[in-house]
């Protein structure tokens, strides 16, 4: 298992720093957590959100790749609907050369409609056309089209695809899978089957929803705001007809009566290793990765929760 963070990039209006200082200081964390022994870093993507969601992650793992000499880049996930397969061939090969063949290439379908509509593109045959664009991408690599080539070959090419049929569907690629469901594990290798690919080739990679703090209670407070925020900025793109962001209060209330925030665990150190484990268990793991900070989170948090989770946590794992 090879643990990881996952950035978005956020910077909220209500925390909002200068976008120069907010990129540098992200590069600045990559590099420190590369140092304390983070094996991976992810970069996402949606577009033309107000806290300027990262739109083009393999421009972000460009930068990552020059400042950095160890931890593997992944996409999580590239909108392969949206772009030229040719395009995102070129651009992921120039990141595995920049990174001496570190990136780890995730493409997914996605969900918004906002992301579509800026394109001009068909939300409605997302799924094929991101299929398609996987199988091309593979043969410009192979084919030896892109020039100059990765440094990689084959380049790591992973799904983000959730649920029976999409893991299916990821098997049939004969791709990774970016889900730690183990309830997928069985649609995933039986789509590994049908595309004429091993079964044991299962590899499974995704994101665990864990901050890790010396006082959890303390550090839930003190996030609460951030992470309403990001919920609401989730809940207003899936959002179909009427709508009404969620309170701070209302989602305290929550808090209250579950001990933790839905959707967001704050642990200790102690207390994440034996999440991890058991969130884990029985997947064929490849990747774990967890938010590096929720929506402009304070500074403090964020480093101390990258502190405990590469110096306590992955030595544990």
């Amino acid at each position: 298992m090879k643990l990881g963070l996952f950035f978005d990039l956020r910077n909220p209006p209500a925390w909002r720093r200068p976008w120069p200082d907010h990129y540098r200081w992200s590069l600045d964390l990559i590099s420190a957590a590369e140092g304390m022994g983070a094996a991976s870093v992810w970069f996402t993507e949606h577009h033309g959100l107000e806290d300027g969601y990262l739109p083009q992650p393999l421009t972000f793992a460009a930068a990552v790749a020059a400042r950095t000499s160890r931890v593997r880049i992944g996409t999580a996930v590239l909108l392969a609907a949206l772009r030229h397969p040719r395009h995102i061939a070129e651009e992921a090969a120039m990141v595995d050369i920049l990174s001496a063949g570190r990136l780890e290439l995730g493409v997914g379908a996605g969900f918004a409609q906002r992301d579509y509509d800026a394109f001009g593109a068909d939300i409605r045959r997302r799924y094929p056309l991101t299929d398609a664009a996987v199988a091309e991408i593979r043969r410009l690599l192979a084919a030896g089209e892109v020039t100059p080539p990765p440094v990689q070959r084959p380049l790591p090419i992973w799904m983000g695809y959730q649920g029976p049929q999409g893991a299916r569907r990821a098997g049939r690629l004969g791709t990774g899978l970016l889900s730690l469901d183990p309830r997928l594990l069985e649609p995933y290798e039986q789509g590994l089957a049908e595309g004429g690919h091993e079964p044991s080739s299962a590899r499974m990679s995704g994101m665990l929803d864990i901050i890790v703090a010396d006082d959890p209670d303390e550090a839930r407070r003190r996030i609460l705001p951030h992470f309403v925020y990001q919920l609401n900025s989730y809940r207003r793109m899936n959002a179909g007809g009427p709508y009404r962001d969620l309170t701070v209060d209302e989602v305290a209330g929550d808090t209250g009566r579950k001990g933790k925030i839905p959707g967001l665990t704050v642990l200790t150190a102690h207390d994440a290793i034996q999440a991890i484990r058991e969130r884990t268990a029985g997947v064929p793991v490849e990747h774990v990765y967890l938010w590096a900070s929720v929506a402009g989170m304070p500074d403090d948090l964020v480093e101390r929760h990258v502190e405990l989770l590469f110096r306590e946590v992955a030595p544990a794992l």
